[in-house]
């Protein structure tokens, strides 16, 4: 039986995969000049921050990464990242 992190340790970085493919699709959209493209991302980018926001609201932080997580956070310049990777690696320590 899997614990409760297991379970969300998927919408989290899923929610990350989604709001990127609505970034990415709205650069096309902007790019292009497509209306639905850019629509499409920024439902994507919606959906994808409701999801980290979910994730994170549920989450343990003693069963984060730690500085990686951290560290992707710093990378991908997700604030909530940093803040729970840091978060995690105190509990670490």
């Amino acid at each position: 039986m899997s614990d409760g992190n297991q379970s969300q340790q998927p919408g989290l970085v899923g929610g990350h995969v989604q709001y990127f493919k609505g970034a990415a699709e709205s650069a096309i959209g902007s790019v292009t000049g497509s209306q639905p493209w850019k629509s499409s991302g920024a439902q994507d980018k919606a959906a994808g921050m409701a999801a980290m926001q979910k994730a994170g609201e549920q989450r343990d932080p003693a069963h984060g990464y730690g500085r990686v997580e951290e560290m992707a956070g710093k990378v991908t310049g997700c604030e909530g990242m940093q803040k729970e990777g840091a978060a995690s690696k105190a509990k670490d320590e």
